[in-house]
């Protein structure tokens, strides 16, 4: 399973991308809006984490976006909802608080993707 990690923090993003290796899922990194995009045109992705306020004054909207385009299902992984809250009830989108352990984070995310129709129950 391709996960598209979209994160502005490293360590955060090591410990999600550790954590999917773990589970037997392969991790796709991203720290800025237009990486993630890069992912997006080239990679299969079969679902997503992405941190709501990244560096810059930049959101994960437009990621978002995209992902919802291409019926990929997504969570929000952020610590910054007073400032965002209106960016996330806009997205309408499951909402994981940081901090929040990055097992539990992949094992959500990994979760969605096996609900959509079409997916097997186990990581590839």
């Amino acid at each position: 399973m391709n996960i598209l990690m979209l994160e502005d923090e490293p360590l955060i993003l090591m410990d999600l991308e550790f954590a999917a290796e773990d589970l037997g899922c392969r991790a796709m990194c991203a720290s800025s809006v237009d990486e993630a995009m890069e992912i997006l045109d080239h990679e299969t992705v079969d679902c997503a984490i992405l941190d709501v306020t990244l560096k810059d004054g930049e959101t994960c909207v437009p990621v978002a976006e995209a992902l919802a385009q291409r019926g990929i299902p997504y969570l929000l992984h952020s610590g910054d909802l007073d400032r965002h809250d209106e960016t996330v009830r806009g997205l309408g989108a499951e909402l994981v608080a940081k901090p929040a352990s990055a097992s539990r984070v992949i094992a959500r995310a990994v979760s969605f993707a096996q609900d959509k129709p079409g997916e097997t129950a186990v990581p590839q």
